[in-house]
């Protein structure tokens, strides 16, 4: 890469967002928990809560597979050394992302914290503007064309 184009960064933020999301929600829980409509749809949220962390599984495995085998780096702030448009990629641009995301709204119906409700929307703003765009700069510079049609045709989330 020249010196023009976007440079990884140095701190791996998205895996940094989303643990201070997860901290800041268990010490807000505790010191201000906030009602839960838990009594009106517990059985059905505590459910949609473990297919949410399925899915979170399911995500992190086939997405990680898919790096591996495409022999790409797993690292946030690597530059890739290939375009990964299949498995998940082929329907988010953002699997992992996603699936940390999926991971404190999971929580939140299966624990009843309602603060993992809006950190998670937080820690997914935050990662789109700290990692993400910067993610989204480095790979069309490095892939060009080939890039900004995948990223046309997949959605950035969901």
């Amino acid at each position: 890469m020249t010196g023009t184009q976007p440079k990884p960064g140095v701190i791996p933020w998205p895996p940094v967002i989303y643990v201070a999301a997860i901290a800041i929600s268990v010490i807000l829980g505790l010191l201000y928990p906030l009602p839960w409509i838990g009594d009106l749809l517990g059985d059905l949220l505590f459910a949609a809560g473990w297919v949410a962390l399925l899915a979170v599984a399911a995500l992190w495995f086939t997405a990680i597979r898919t790096m591996v085998r495409a022999r790409t780096t797993l690292n946030p702030n690597a530059v890739p050394d290939h375009l990964v448009t299949t498995g998940p990629f082929g329907v988010t641009r953002n699997p992992m992302y996603l699936a940390n995301t999926l991971l404190l709204i999971g929580v939140a119906f299966v624990t009843g914290i309602v603060w993992f409700l809006p950190l998670a929307f937080i820690a997914a703003f935050a990662t789109q503007k700290v990692a993400i765009e910067r993610e989204e700069k480095m790979l069309a510079a490095k892939f060009g064309k080939r890039y900004r049609d995948y990223a046309k045709m997949v959605r950035r989330w969901i």
